[in-house]
């Protein structure tokens, strides 16, 4: 493909870059947040402390404002299938149609059914079937989410399938798609990776309020609740979840594999750069700080593991942004790292009991919340570049599955207006947030009869 700016599919790869990347700002929060709220409902209904109430209350306003722009901006992702991408849709949508229905069918009617009484049901439902619908709300995104990574898992590691007689695909071991090693492993990381996003979302806003010296109370919860699971989700992104990844496109797909590490030549002892500057055209990885054998034991499990590099693999198969994605990828390893050290001295310094008034700690806490987002952008551009030139790894190729009758022009017309429409929403999205953050978890209303009950 011709990574031209006249090229169709560059621009509809751009499109759709775009809108999906921008949707997933909003589930991976959801996700993160959802056993949160099973917890503290749990909590709640276990011990009638109020306080596990209102921050069950709080922070299910968050899901939900979450939950709304996530739904608007994921449904014109499922209509690019067919305005931009109708080539794959012919291709594979006997397969990957199974569970983009069953997660619409299935798992977002139920999160969506679920959200609704979590939010406004508490008084009609009672303290235990009002536990169940948060239990409710957190399967549902769970299981979409399983859905969603299912059908990404194919396109990373076809299984389950046969190739029908007009040359498209379709179903033949619906055991096999569902039950693909690639979705479990590729799932486990993700989830942890949301736990991850929702872990530093609660700490920052317990040490915001710290900082603030406003709801005293709630901003102990959320420092002591969003640290304790932060530090576990960081280091489970880390390992298993992330060495098995590894190990995973090292068996799978080692040519991206050589390309996120910049390795155009094979050996044993492979190392993994700390930094570097990989050189396309000269083939070799500028100013490295190795660490030998590094690669090796992470891709295959010893440091004597031959890997191979780049040159061994034909240059129509190379990953076609090799520069992108090794930064994507050595910036979301060096952000997992720097995770793992921030909840670390969080949990060192609550187990000590100073977290409260380490102050410069809780505005770590407070500022390092939009980096999470940032891996997991970064996580999912590692994912998606390192399949080039592929849209089903090893089948079929992205430029084999773009709209033919959809110009470079006319991509590029809806692509700004969606950036348009995107930023307007995300401007209405951060005004009813910090509206909800303004008024805090101790709100309450007023009733007409005088009295106060919470929100």
């Amino acid at each position: 493909m011709e990574n031209t700016f006249t090229d169709p599919a560059l621009w509809h790869r751009i499109h759709f870059g775009f809108t999906i990347t921008y949707h997933y700002l909003f589930p991976q929060l959801t996700m993160g947040l959802a056993w949160f709220l099973v917890y503290w409902k749990w909590r709640a209904f276990r011990t009638g402390d109020e306080k596990y109430n209102r921050a069950a209350r709080f922070w299910a306003r968050i899901f939900g404002l979450n939950f709304a722009v996530g739904v608007v901006t994921g449904i014109p992702m499922e209509f690019q299938f067919g305005t931009n991408w109708a080539g794959f849709s012919k291709y594979a949508g006997g397969i990957i149609g199974q569970t983009l229905a069953m997660e619409g069918m299935f798992a977002f009617f139920l999160e969506s059914a679920f959200i609704g009484a979590l939010i406004w049901g508490e008084k009609r439902l009672g303290p235990r079937n009002h536990f169940l619908a948060a239990v409710g709300v957190a399967a549902g995104g769970w299981l979409s989410g399983f859905f969603i990574l299912v059908t990404n898992a194919f396109m990373q590691h076809p299984a389950g399938y046969t190739v029908a007689s007009n040359g498209t695909l379709a179903l033949s071991d619906p055991g096999a798609y569902l039950l693909n090693p690639w979705a479990f492993v590729q799932y486990a990381h993700n989830q942890c990776a949301a736990l991850v996003t929702g872990s530093f979302a609660v700490a920052a806003m317990g040490a915001f309020y710290k900082l603030r010296g406003t709801h005293a109370e709630q901003s102990r919860l959320y420092l002591n609740a969003g640290t304790m699971v932060g530090l576990i989700a960081s280091l489970l992104v880390a390992f298993p979840t992330g060495d098995s990844q590894a190990k995973m496109v090292g068996a799978h797909q080692p040519a991206t594999l050589a390309a996120m590490e910049g390795l155009f030549e094979g050996s044993k002892l492979a190392e993994v750069s700390v930094i570097g500057q990989p050189n396309v055209s000269q083939q070799r990885l500028e100013n490295p700080i190795p660490l030998p054998g590094a690669l090796s034991f992470l891709a295959y499990g010893t440091f004597q593991s031959y890997v191979r590099g780049l040159n061994e693999f034909p240059k129509d198969t190379w990953p076609d942004n090799i520069e992108l994605l090794y930064y994507a990828f050595h910036i979301m390893i060096t952000l997992g790292t720097i995770f793992i050290l921030i909840m670390a001295w969080a949990n060192w310094k609550r187990w000590r009991g100073r977290l409260e008034s380490s102050t410069a700690l809780l505005w770590v806490l407070m500022l390092a919340f939009p980096f999470p987002y940032i891996a997991n952008s970064l996580g999912w551009m590692t994912a998606e570049l390192g399949r080039q030139p592929w849209l089903v790894y090893g089948l079929f190729r992205t430029n084999q599955g773009y709209s033919q009758v959809v110009s470079a022009g006319d991509t590029i017309f809806t692509l700004i207006g969606f950036v348009g429409l995107y930023f307007v929403l995300g401007l209405l999205f951060l005004y009813l947030t910090g509206r909800e953050i303004h008024k805090g978890p101790d709100v309450t209303i007023p009733t007409p009869k005088g009295e106060e009950v919470p929100a």
